[in-house]
């Protein structure tokens, strides 16, 4: 734009929605509340209440300090520009497209309303068809939304990895520990593409792989999924891959099988088979918690008269040769930096996603 202060007077039209939207006052007074909980010293005579306390505290503190650091930058650079003196207006428009970027960012992160959308978010990255491309496909998914997670700052925790024989990974599990999670991954639910020079091919060929991500909510206490013990068959085996430490020294690896569904879930990064076995029914009541927010958003589709697109469907392409681009099915986000996206530079897709799901649900209330 020709004028700085009017896009700064859009930008701050937007921050001050925001702010309304997430109520910045209902925000300090929760903080407020969850800093007296914290220095009860009664407090971490519960683990589990105390470490839920002490999450959301910082989830809240840093949501706060990120909405007033916007609010600072975007008073200063209009204080700039009201000014009118050459150096820091120059100053100013050099910072404008980041502040833009954030604020923009921020905006994406007030539409994750739904049910779970708050929720941490299980991810299961498993290899299809492409054989040992696909194995090397899966893994390298994996390690691009752990550096998503890494460049955010959120803890992950892998819960299992299944090795493939020759290369790659057959599947893995790991968990990102943050609030809001499963809303801003949800949307990286489905097949992902990848279109290269195979590196297992004696001949260079190019060779197309597939790779599935599923992607479920954390289960809470308030989540009622009964599973009766007839349900599920339970095996134990010894650990595989990389161990050490007696990991791998012993039968401490759960798999269980729900039997109804046919959903099977394991575990075997912990050292005792009896915490293999609660991680993985964590995960189960992950899968089976989002199976059952599908079926109902099914029911509701139906009565609708609508029809959706599946989740199994192909979501995103990611073509190295004979030219390279990462393409959204969806959306038509695309790039030519593939190595920044394989590296965990996601974020133009995710927001674009949630955007797209957004004007979705949207354009069906108003049908």
């Amino acid at each position: 734009m020709t004028d700085p202060s009017e896009e700064l007077k859009e930008l701050g039209s937007t921050l001050s929605s925001i702010e309304a939207v997430v109520d910045v006052d209902r925000l300090r007074g929760e903080l407020a509340d969850l800093e007296q909980q914290a220095a009860d010293p009664d407090l971490w005579n519960d683990q589990e209440r105390a470490q839920q306390v002490t999450s959301r505290m910082s989830y809240v503190r840093t949501d706060l300090e990120r909405i007033a650091a916007l609010r600072r930058r975007l008073d200063d650079l209009l204080a700039a520009v009201e000014l009118d003196d050459p150096e820091l207006l120059s100053e100013a428009l050099q910072d404008l497209p980041a502040l833009r970027r954030d604020v923009e960012a921020l905006e994406v992160r007030t539409l994750l309303s739904g049910e779970y959308d708050a929720r941490e978010a299980v991810v299961t990255i498993n290899s299809q068809a492409g054989g040992v491309d696909a194995a090397d496909w899966a893994e390298m998914l994996v390690r691009m939304y752990l550096r998503w997670a890494e460049r955010h700052g959120y803890p992950t925790e892998v819960y299992d990895t299944s090795y493939a024989e020759e290369a790659g990974i057959k599947s893995a599990t790991f968990v990102v520990h943050s609030p809001y999670a499963y809303g801003t991954l949800q949307g990286e639910h489905g097949v992902h593409r990848l279109v290269r020079i195979s590196p297992f091919d004696n001949q260079a060929r190019r060779q197309t792989s597939f790779a599935g991500v599923d992607v479920t909510p954390v289960v809470e206490q308030s989540d009622h999924v009964e599973i009766p013990d007839d349900d599920l068959r339970v095996d134990v085996f010894r650990s595989s891959g990389p161990g050490g430490q007696g990991v791998n020294t012993t039968d401490s690896a759960v798999r269980i099988t729900h039997l109804p569904s046919g959903i099977v879930v394991s575990c075997q990064n912990e050292r005792s088979q009896i915490q293999n076995r609660a991680r993985a029914m964590e995960v189960l009541q992950a899968k089976l918690l989002e199976r059952r927010r599908q079926e109902e958003a099914a029911a509701m589709d139906a009565l609708r008269g609508e029809t959706q697109t599946s989740w199994g469907n192909q979501i995103r392409n990611y073509v190295l040769h004979p030219y390279q681009m990462v393409k959204d099915t969806r959306t038509d986000e695309e790039t030519g930096n593939v190595h920044a996206v394989l590296d965990g530079d996601i974020d133009a897709f995710i927001e674009a996603e949630i955007r797209w799901r957004q004007r979705g649900a949207a354009e069906a209330r108003r049908a």
